[in-house]
């Protein structure tokens, strides 16, 4: 994991190397404390999270204090209660259902499911060291390009390989 993180302060500091400007939109997330580039909006501000997940879990975070806070109200106590009398009818046909969409095949040739929020991120960081606009849609583009030319990790003999590529893409 230490590799991992390395290589990616290597391209950090590089991509300031090539755009100085790119300094002020340099932050430090708040919980974990990694670096990471922001819009330029956020010039300035010390109270930044990382989009590498800290975001994520301090709204998760909040948005359980505020549950646990409305359903220790009388009328939050009052809709648990009937929420909790309808999960016993609904258990059977929830479980049936699940069985259903689980036996179902996989979808073949389609492309990846990235994270939404780590497609954005990518997208504005892209702009900013390329300074043009980039949208979404190019960046999950490149990913699936980036994924699909990766090799396995599997040790193969040579032959093996030749006949696995050939079989993936006839002559």
């Amino acid at each position: 994991m230490r590799g991992l993180v390395g290589a990616y302060y290597e391209l950090l500091r590089s991509a300031i190397r090539m755009r100085p400007a790119l300094r002020r939109c340099l932050h430090r997330c708040r919980h974990c404390r990694i670096f990471f580039l922001s819009h330029p909006r956020n010039a300035g501000r010390k109270d930044l999270l990382c989009p590498f997940g800290c975001r994520e879990t301090h709204c998760r975070q909040r948005s359980t204090e505020r549950s646990v806070a409305y359903y220790r109200t009388p009328e939050g106590l009052f809709k648990k209660r009937l929420q909790n009398g309808k999960r016993a009818h609904a258990a059977t046909a929830v479980g049936d259902e699940l069985q259903a969409t689980a036996a179902a095949p996989a979808a073949q040739g389609q492309q990846p499911a990235f994270n939404p929020g780590m497609v954005a991120y990518l997208a504005m960081v892209v702009s900013l060291i390329e300074e043009r606009k980039v949208g979404a849609r190019e960046i999950v583009e490149m990913l699936a390009r980036v994924l699909l030319r990766q090799q396995g990790m599997e040790r193969r003999r040579r032959v093996d390989y030749v006949v696995a590529q050939l079989n993936k893409d006839p002559p």
